[in-house]
């Protein structure tokens, strides 16, 4: 029985790949099309020039032409989600545990809140503009965890068998998911900044939110999940003292764990109490981001300690 939810795991993380593969392309299309050459928008309007064409005659934007496309974009995510979301279930079943074991499982599931985030988010604002490089973040978490992390389903080692496994790796998986979320929010502005820096927008991407917009949706996000993090920190030392007889001791993961905590602290108090905004506050958030995913890749795969759990 193990073995069939095993394979159900595979098939549909295998699936799910291939969902938001078509997704991605199809954001791409989205983004392509809705550039168009004037001379087409002036046939389909009878030859009258619209003042967009006369303020930039090389090209204009309808995304009315995508919108079907979107709608497609949008729902190959909802269904990756789902496809993915079922990969994860079956393989803690298969595992008869909490699929948190090991890198690949940490991956998949961490895939699967950064996507979570994201439809949650998308419910309340337009972030549309953004699943192109969010489906591009899955596919590469995906990829790496099906053809390089992948370790078959086994049992835990003594040191996670603990109710602290559910409590503080899913606090740090969901943590992880917004944190990704607000980085690639922080990255976007950055990349327009420059662009308006500059001079004005790239015509694809007048459409998307100001400035003052996605900074004040990037310190959102953080400051919502930032005492979730903080909780989740905690919450490992706790289960530290009851797996090993004490609540800190400076190993790799709770040292960049702790790096994390003060770097996203950091850039609140920067914005709270400083005042920063912009890019310099999106170039701290970035920083702040950078540390947790050194965290993830470099000590899980390559660093040493207690909490070397990558299973390769």
């Amino acid at each position: 029985m193990s073995n069939t939810w095993a394979y159900i795991s595979n098939y549909s993380i295998y699936s799910a790949l291939a969902v938001f593969t078509l997704s991605f392309l199809a954001h791409a299309v989205e983004t392509a099309w809705a550039v168009k050459a004037p001379e087409r928008e002036l046939a389909s309007m009878g030859g009258s020039a619209p003042s967009q064409i006369a303020t930039n005659p090389s090209k204009i934007l309808d995304y009315k032409a995508t919108e079907k496309i979107a709608r497609i974009a949008t729902a190959m995510m909802i269904l990756g989600f789902l496809l993915l979301f079922t990969g994860v279930i079956a393989r803690g079943v298969s595992a008869g545990r909490v699929p948190w074991g090991n890198m690949y499982e940490f991956s998949i599931t961490g895939a699967l809140a950064f996507c979570a985030a994201y439809l949650a988010a998308l419910q309340k604002y337009n972030l549309r503009w953004l699943g192109l490089l969010v489906s591009f973040g899955i596919l590469l978490t995906l990829g790496t965890a099906v053809t390089v992390l992948y370790v078959p389903s086994a049992p835990l080692v003594p040191a996670l068998k603990s109710v602290w496994l559910i409590i503080h790796v899913i606090t740090a998986i969901i943590s992880g998911g917004v944190f990704l979320l607000a980085n690639a929010i922080a990255a976007a502005y950055l990349y327009l900044d420059s662009m308006e820096s500059k001079g004005e927008r790239s015509a694809w991407a007048k459409p998307l939110p100001s400035l003052d917009a996605l900074d004040q949706l990037s310190y959102r996000l953080v400051a919502l999940v930032f005492p979730l993090w903080s909780f989740s920190v905690i919450a490992g030392a706790i289960w530290a003292e009851a797996a090993w007889g004490r609540y800190w001791g400076w190993d790799p993961k709770e040292t960049w764990a702790f790096i994390t905590w003060v770097a996203y602290a950091a850039y609140l108090h920067a914005r709270v109490t400083v005042g920063w905004r912009g890019r310099r506050a999106a170039w701290l958030c970035l920083f702040a981001g950078s540390t947790f995913l050194f965290n993830y890749v470099y000590v899980n795969i390559w660093g040493s300690g207690k909490h070397t759990y990558s299973g390769l």
